[in-house]
């Protein structure tokens, strides 16, 4: 099918309750759709190549490398991506609170380091992308087609910017209600804001006495302001 509305009272393959499960979640409602429209097939990161190529899959959600290798197959189409809405699916580097804040010189060295590779990735240094390389399972090329996909927080003032921005709670809001819809709460949970979320300035999102995750801007300012 060649557009995201056609895929109504299809099979969909992908790994259930995993981004791609959001991402899904979130293109159908861009289209006026929700999940009732689809039947999803649960289908391992490892199989999901192989089933785009059989004849009896006809839309699914994964992520590169193996994406790359799907939309190379013949009569491929991509029709909605993470690109589309940006800032909700994030790779973060989490830490235990308590352990942070018991440790802040490792919060310095964690992000100190951070940047200092996303330097060398900034400036595409070719031995350090090789080393990722390898370290994702990939080659050199099939890395650099990962990045040229994926937007860098590449200094720490962008991160500051963002996870500061007003717009920034309003994502994960939408990230927290797909979670609490599909039981990823746990059972116990009986609304959205049965966990808390900390951001910027203390601001809390949920149930403020149970604040599960936290979004500070402490290290990340501190790296911009160069003092680390």
């Amino acid at each position: 099918k060649t557009a995201l509305k056609d895929i109504k009272g299809q099979k969909v393959n992908l790994v259930e309750l995993s981004v791609s499960h959001y991402v899904l979640a979130r293109g159908l409602e861009s289209v006026g759709l929700s999940e009732k429209d689809v039947t999803i097939v649960n289908t391992s990161d490892a199989d999901i190549v192989a089933a785009a190529a059989s004849p009896d899959v006809t839309a699914l959600v994964s992520w590169k490398p193996q994406l790359a290798a799907i939309n190379a197959l013949p009569g491929a189409t991509e029709v909605f991506s993470s690109a589309k809405i940006p800032g909700e699916v994030l790779d973060l580097l989490i830490v235990n609170s308590k352990t942070l804040q018991e440790n802040p010189e490792l919060g310095k060295a964690l992000v100190g380091a951070w940047y200092e590779v996303m330097a060398l990735v900034a400036a595409k240094d070719p031995k350090a992308l090789e080393a990722m390389a390898r370290a994702s399972g990939t080659d050199l090329a099939g890395f650099q087609d990962q990045l040229a996909t994926t937007f860098l927080f590449t200094t720490p003032a962008e991160a500051v910017a963002f996870t500061g921005s007003a717009e920034f709670p309003v994502a994960m809001k939408r990230v927290a209600d797909f979670s609490f819809a599909h039981g990823l709460f746990g059972e116990g949970a009986k609304s959205v804001d049965a966990i808390g979320l900390e951001f910027a300035g203390g601001k809390t999102q949920g149930d403020a006495t149970r604040i599960k995750l936290r979004f500070p801007l402490e290290y990340m300012q501190m790296a911009a302001d160069g003092k680390l």
